[in-house]
């Protein structure tokens, strides 16, 4: 229970001692109009700040009741300029005696992985290289350039026109890729500088909203693999994932697809539809109904520069069957390598890991080559990626080692696996859940 002082949002710092609280008393304030959360041991109180928190207020809310430290410090590079907004939030601290941790987390691991962090600072691994990221922009404006070329000189019979439209998918899974890293602010010191160039490269080169990708995977990030809290879990009873769920489906009698054949189905309504159907009308309405007019305008200035080039060649209609062309092309690309580290793990409801075990078993790797680096954009360092995901890739692979070692130090499994393999265990993971859910459905 509390003691004493102040529960309202927005106490400051005091001399005098702050109210303390338990771990019983703050894990009630875990509603939707009610949300604590602890950072080193500091309470505070986000119920109304989290409607402006720039991640979005699922990502923050989805701490209430817990300690978000490691989260806290995973997200943020510019610690100094975010705690500034925190101070106007805090209510008190952890009573003395309450651990430091919520839910009989392994303290141990906790602190190991902190010092593991602390020596990634130490070696400079969120320090990124500007010419890297340089020369990824430069092949992807280049292939924007040999496409047009290809059309212009060409013509547009079917050979260049499939030619072209692989270079422009190839294009744009590359953007894809990169608005990644400046998403999560791995590229610039400053946060501004990251999402200016985030907005331009999601919105100009992809036609798509920075803001609603960040609400969407800063929510993955923070709770990957949780259902109700991922939304990348949420397959809108499409598929049954994990084992809980196609065995909750089965005992409910709930068949909304034959989830027995959701492996085969998978080829046809996975990877040709995610992004041209699902993801593009959800992001165009999330523009407009959050009025989130700047997204919108580049994402208007990505489809004006497209229809600009290619109009000339193939009319109206046909540019229009030609971009949907390429998003389908780039789906079969982006779902795989996304699905290859995640879709094959354990897939649960909220079970109140640490940090470092919660990605742990959310997240595998996939063996690093030259062309697993390039064709996954380096998410083949799915695992590395998630425990920091503010730290630019290419330095990922010199983590990775010291992230092995921490794992076989506590026990837990680093899954590492072939390309091949880890495209093949996706099939194999909705086969055996698919498995699950008939049998629950048969006989429970």
């Amino acid at each position: 229970m509390g003691k004493g002082g102040n529960q309202g949002e927005g106490a400051t710092e005091r001399e005098s001692p702050m109210p303390t609280f338990s771990w019983e008393e703050i894990q009630k304030h875990n509603l939707r109009t009610d949300k604590w959360l602890v950072i080193d041991r500091k309470v505070y109180n986000i119920t109304k700040w989290s409607s402006r928190h720039p991640g979005g207020q699922r990502v923050i809310g989805h701490y209430a009741g817990e300690d978000a430290t490691d989260a806290f410090h995973a997200f943020h590079p510019d610690l100094d300029f975010v705690r500034k907004f925190l101070k106007p939030l805090l209510i008190g601290e952890l009573a003395p005696e309450e651990p430091s941790q919520d839910r009989g987390k392994n303290s141990e691991i906790i602190e190991d992985f902190r010092a593991l962090r602390k020596t990634a600072e130490d070696m400079n691994l969120f320090k990124p290289n500007h010419l890297f990221f340089l020369l990824l922009v430069a092949h992807i404006i280049a292939m924007e350039s040999i496409a047009w070329f290809t059309i212009f000189y060409f013509g547009n019979g079917w050979i260049p026109t499939l030619v072209t439209a692989f270079v422009l998918a190839t294009s744009q899974a590359q953007a894809g890729w990169l608005q990644h890293d400046y998403g999560h602010l791995s590229v610039y010191k400053k946060s501004r500088w990251n999402h200016i160039v985030h907005k331009f490269i999601i919105g100009h080169l992809k036609g798509a909203s920075a803001n609603w990708w960040n609400h969407r995977h800063f929510q993955h990030h923070a709770k990957p693999n949780i259902f109700h809290k991922d939304p990348d879990v949420k397959m809108l009873h499409v598929f049954v994932l994990g084992k809980w769920q196609p065995i909750e489906y089965g005992k409910k009698k709930l068949k909304y697809l034959p989830y027995n054949h959701q492996h085969e189905y998978f080829f046809l309504i996975g990877p040709p539809l995610l992004i041209p159907m699902y993801f593009q009308y959800q992001i165009i309405m999330t523009m407009i109904v959050r009025k989130d007019w700047v997204d919108l305008a580049w994402a208007i200035s990505y489809y004006t520069r497209f229809f600009i080039t290619y109009i000339p060649f193939y009319g109206v209609l046909g540019a229009l069957v030609f971009l949907n062309f390429i998003r389908f092309l780039e789906s079969h690309w982006f779902v795989w390598v996304t699905q290859m580290n995640h879709i094959v793990m354990e897939i649960d409801c909220e079970s109140y890991r640490d940090w470092f075990s919660s990605q742990l078993v959310a997240t595998c790797n996939v063996e690093q080559s030259f062309f697993n680096d390039w064709f996954s954009g380096h998410l083949n360092f799915q695992i590395e990626h998630h425990l920091f995901p503010t730290m630019p890739r290419h330095n990922l692979y010199k983590i990775a080692p010291l992230v092995k070692s921490l794992c076989a130090k506590h026990g837990i499994e680093y899954q590492e696996k072939p390309l091949l393999q880890a495209l093949l265990d996706i099939i194999r993971s909705l086969k055996k859940s698919g498995q699950l859910w008939l049998d629950a459905y048969l006989h429970k």
